[in-house]
């Protein structure tokens, strides 16, 4: 009779066994997909950044520092309307020579 009892016991250790490693397994694959999914939204959104504007070193430009600030005021004048086309291309032309 003692064999009787551990079978039910038996029975019941590897049903719970199987249930435990199958829902482990489950867990780890659904942590697995969400890592994965966090990476390549992190790329998604590395890619659709814009890169950054090129700057122009002023010695690569051939331009000295001063003169880059005053073609820089001047461009500054042109956009807030205070120079016309006209006077900021002469002007330009004046400065660069």
């Amino acid at each position: 009779m003692p064999l009787m009892r551990r079978r039910p016991l038996l029975r019941a250790a590897a049903i719970g066994g199987g249930a435990y490693y199958a829902g482990k397994k489950r867990s780890e694959s659904q942590q697995r997909n969400a890592d994965e999914d966090a990476r390549i939204s992190g790329l998604e959104q590395q890619q659709a950044a814009p890169p950054p504007p090129a700057a122009v070193p002023a010695a690569a430009s051939g331009l000295s520092p001063d003169m880059m600030a005053q073609l820089e005021q001047l461009g500054k004048l042109h956009e807030s309307g205070v120079l016309t086309d006209e006077e900021f291309t002469a002007q330009k032309a004046k400065m660069l020579g």
